[in-house]
């Protein structure tokens, strides 16, 4: 920890919430909510607010611990990169702080489940456990020059954390790069949603809409299904072409996103062909998936097992 402002504080925050970021997982958060650690903006605070888990925190707080241990969140970076230096920002925690921290990295192809991440081996090491203070930027700089996708924050033995902020610099999966830079099924490039097996709580529209979403609303989610089919939406693409990527992206929906989905395609009034092989969905993601048919599409479906809501799906590809 340095007294003075390092650099590091220069590079984007790579765990925002508005780049994408998420607190996958966090074994406690009995007071305050572990999504606030990546929340942008500084933590407010307004004294004697109470709610049902006592004096309202702008953070993560966890309970008394009466045992020996520690309290830990699993942050995906929203850009997964090169981390090169942590804020563990304790604002307004001033008797309720922990001790001291540590931070754990990990880099992992593709979506894993939070039960993958929980215990796998492959956690690195990028802050051993140093003291911390309360109300305090407690500014750690990091010196590994890897890749990684996710983090892991650990508070001894607990306490509250008001913000995460993970600084470096971006490093895409060099696989996405190139595979086609026009979204076949934006609506600003032409795209329309044609039909939706249900719209119960929002529109399926809102999938082609520009922007990252900003909340639950701001997707397509589908009621309760209690049979046992699945729900599905079918787009007309900008125009006939070949799609290279699907991104499904489950951002803000955490209880109630799909298990899986499939993607298909037709041409014109073709039979359907499938263009993406069910894959299973993880909550509050943003997924890449590449395609690997060449077959030519006008029309695509994507079919969710067996409900539930989206933020977005985008379609790359290229015009044929």
């Amino acid at each position: 920890m340095t007294d003075s402002l390092p650099d590091f504080t220069w590079f984007p925050d790579l765990a925002l919430r508005t780049v994408g970021g998420a607190v996958v997982w966090a074994n406690d958060d009995a007071f305050a909510e572990k999504e606030n650690l990546i929340r942008p903006g500084p933590a407010k605070y307004q004294p004697a607010t109470f709610g049902h888990r006592g004096q309202v925190y702008d953070g993560w707080e966890t309970r008394r611990r009466r045992d020996v241990g520690y309290d830990e969140a699993i942050v995906r970076l929203g850009a997964p990169g090169v981390i090169h230096g942590v804020v563990i920002d304790t604002a307004w925690f001033k008797g309720n702080y922990p001790t001291s921290a540590s931070v754990d990295a990990l880099e992992l192809d593709g979506h894993p489940s939070v039960d993958e991440l929980i215990d796998h081996p492959g956690w690195t090491s990028l802050i051993p456990e140093s003291k911390v203070y309360g109300d305090t930027r407690n500014l750690f700089e990091v010196e590994s020059q890897r890749r990684w996708t996710h983090v892991r924050l650990r508070i001894y033995p607990d306490g509250g954390v008001a913000r995460l902020r993970v600084h470096g610099e971006g490093r895409p999966d060099p696989r996405f790069l190139g595979v086609g830079p026009l979204d076949l099924a934006a609506l600003e490039n032409g795209g329309l949603v044609l039909d939706a097996s249900n719209r119960f709580f929002s529109s399926p529209q809102n999938l082609i809409f520009p922007g990252v979403a900003k909340v639950m609303g701001d997707g397509w989610e589908t009621a309760r299904r209690r049979d046992d089919g699945n729900d599905w939406v079918r787009i007309k693409l900008a125009g006939r072409g070949r799609i290279r990527m699907a991104e499904i992206d489950t951002s803000y929906f955490i209880g109630n996103s799909p298990n899986s989905a499939r993607l298909l395609g037709r041409d014109g009034d073709g039979d359907w062909v499938t263009l993406l092989e069910p894959v299973d969905l993880q909550p509050d993601t943003r997924h890449r998936f590449l395609v690997e048919s060449d077959a030519p599409v006008t029309e695509a479906q994507l079919d969710i097992y067996p409900d539930g809501g989206l933020a977005r799906l985008r379609l790359y590809g290229e015009l044929l």
